[in-house]
């Protein structure tokens, strides 16, 4: 008991003067924010090398290239959302019904 309540006390003490040191570390006055100027914001300058991002200079293409959409299955037709609505009432229709009801 005496255990705790030591290092309660302990605690505590060590919050308060952890608080009582702040205001001397702490300026209360408001601090503006200075940024950094770009003075060649909008400057005009020539346009840059032209690089290329494969790695290499060499463009290769096969002759006779299709777009896949010309080779390509067309995809297949959608069902319209009725037509799944009465599959699914015919089903409900023709499903097992319970032969057996239990009233208490």
């Amino acid at each position: 008991m005496k255990r705790t309540l030591v290092l309660c006390f302990l605690l505590f003490a060590s919050l308060t003067w952890g608080q009582s040191a702040a205001p001397s570390i702490v300026n209360g006055q408001p601090q503006p924010l200075h940024l950094a100027s770009n003075p060649q914001h909008a400057g005009a300058a020539p346009m840059g090398a032209q690089q290329n991002l494969l790695g290499s200079n060499a463009y290769s293409s096969a002759k006779g290239e299709r777009p896949l959409w010309e080779v390509a299955p067309p995809p297949p037709p959608a069902i319209p959302l009725a037509d799944t609505a009465r599959a699914l009432r015919k089903q409900h229709e023709l499903a097992k019904k319970a032969t057996f009801v239990r009233e208490d």
